[in-house]
């Protein structure tokens, strides 16, 4: 059947419109339920006086004269056609219930007026939607640093650095002394505190500390270099004479032995450390008596007169080096591990003097004595060829004497004997540093500024051999 209208009117006769139905109320739903309504109304008895009658246009609509309607508070011109039939004998349809009808038709019965009322507004089922969680203010995100990876960077990496979803909040290590998320400082407990690392000599591997830290620092300190197994010894051997040649008379004194065991941290790039020995001469006595005719005597004017406290004892071309074989190591950057290795070096005397006056052309023997006082400083360095840096590792002082008596009336190979002490004093490895002096590490080296002097005990010094 049709749909009824829904228009009504009033007793005056004046209709009011229809609510604007809502866009949730589409024309299907509404059919539905005016079909739903039409089948209780025809389920329904009708009131004493109305009844249902077939329409001209074949429907199932009831119709009702204008008069019937109007006595019940209805217009004839709208709503359901409604008309009275006496003759039905149905008794007549409650009035609540006959309001409900009506109100699911759409009509709205009041004092003597009838107006449409709207439609239910049905409920919108709610469907949920992601809401992303808001983003931490950026100043509370931890800032990844080189080397180590944050969770932020790891969300990042999973999500592609964008789309709807937030990045999860940063998660934050365990800070060592650093401020923490909180705002405070925390303190690490897991980590003890490593002990003082000692200062000195070294001859432990704790003196370096931590070595593999400083791979990549061209800084390298002395706490951090191990030195080890020093050694400092003299030969216990008496001094060896030699009268082999006519013209001159040779000696030959034990061994100055020097030795140690080094232990350097990673080397940085472009850096190039050689770790050996420098040594230098503090003092110097070397006279030849010959009779009662006067002294010749090998001198170092700068140091005798006291210009200068040391001269350099270099080999005169790894300046300021004593050697370039065993006794130097040269590491050059970068290393990655601790270099390991020993270092060690030897001095002795082994000079010639002459049987006859040196200013003389004659070759009568006339050397009587041969004395000899002369003292070193040997350091351990450790120098940075780059930046010229130094660190002293090890001193040691030693001293070599020699005292010879000659008769020049004896026969060749009887005329020398050792008097005095017939071993050395044995080398002293100092507690501290002393200091290198500046003149030991540049030239000239001792062997080419010395002077031999022939020093007559009548008349002036004359120089004999002048320096290189």
């Amino acid at each position: 059947m049709p749909c009824p209208d829904t228009s009504m009117t009033f007793m005056s006769g004046r209709a009011l419109p229809q609510a604007e139905p809502s866009p949730a109320h589409t024309p299907r739903r509404l059919e539905a339920q005016r079909s739903m309504a039409s089948r209780e109304l025809r389920a329904m008895p009708t009131k004493d006086g109305f009844s249902f009658m077939q329409s001209s246009s074949g429907s199932g609509a009831a119709a009702a004269p204008p008069g019937s309607l109007r006595r019940d508070g209805l217009s004839g011109a709208a709503g359901p056609r409604w008309f009275s039939d006496r003759n039905s004998g149905r008794p007549p349809l409650p009035p609540p219930r006959r309001s409900r009808l009506l109100r699911g038709l759409g009509i709205v019965v009041g004092r003597g007026r009838a107006a449409p009322a709207p439609l239910p507004v049905p409920v919108p089922v709610p469907v949920p939607v992601p809401v992303p969680p808001a983003a931490r203010p950026a100043r509370r995100r931890a800032r990844a640093r080189p080397g180590r990876r944050t969770a932020a960077g790891e969300g990042r990496k999973r999500r592609g650095g964008g789309g709807g979803f937030a990045l999860p909040a940063p998660v934050r290590a365990p800070c060592g002394g650093r401020r923490c998320a909180a705002g405070g400082r925390r303190r690490r407990r897991d980590r003890p505190r490593p002990p003082p690392r000692p200062r000195g000599d070294g001859g432990s591997a704790a003196a370096m500390g931590c070595l593999q830290s400083v791979a990549c620092k061209a800084r390298v300190r002395r706490e951090q270099i191990v030195v080890s197994d020093v050694s400092a010894t003299i030969e216990p051997a008496a001094t060896a004479i030699e009268e082999s040649s006519p013209v001159v008379l040779r000696y030959r004194t034990p061994y100055f032995r020097a030795s140690a065991r080094v232990l350097m941290p990673p080397i940085a790039r472009r850096h190039t450390w050689v770790v050996g020995w420098i040594q230098a001469c503090n003092h110097m006595e070397f006279y030849n008596t010959y009779s009662d005719l006067g002294v010749s005597s090998w001198e170092l004017p700068d140091l005798r007169e006291g210009r200068v406290k040391a001269i350099s004892d270099s080999d005169g071309v790894s300046y300021p080096w004593y050697g370039n074989t065993t006794e130097t190591v040269t590491l050059v950057g970068p290393t990655n591990k601790i270099s390991r290795f020993s270092v060690s070096m030897n001095d002795n005397f082994y000079p010639s003097v002459t049987w006859a006056v040196p200013v003389s052309n004659s070759n009568v023997p006339l050397l009587t004595r041969i004395k000899r006082d002369q003292s070193f400083t040997t350091w351990l360095v450790a120098m940075n060829t780059t930046t010229k840096e130094k660190i002293i590792l090890q001193t040691i002082k030693w001293r070599m004497r020699v005292d010879i008596e000659v008769d020049p009336m004896q026969l060749l190979g009887q005329r020398a004997r050792l008097v005095g002490r017939t071993q050395q004093e044995q080398p002293r490895i100092l507690s501290r540093m002393e200091p290198i002096p500046p003149n030991a590490l540049v030239k000239p080296n001792a062997n080419d500024a010395q002077v031999l002097m022939w020093r007559p005990k009548r008349g002036q010094p004359i120089v004999v051999i002048p320096p290189k």
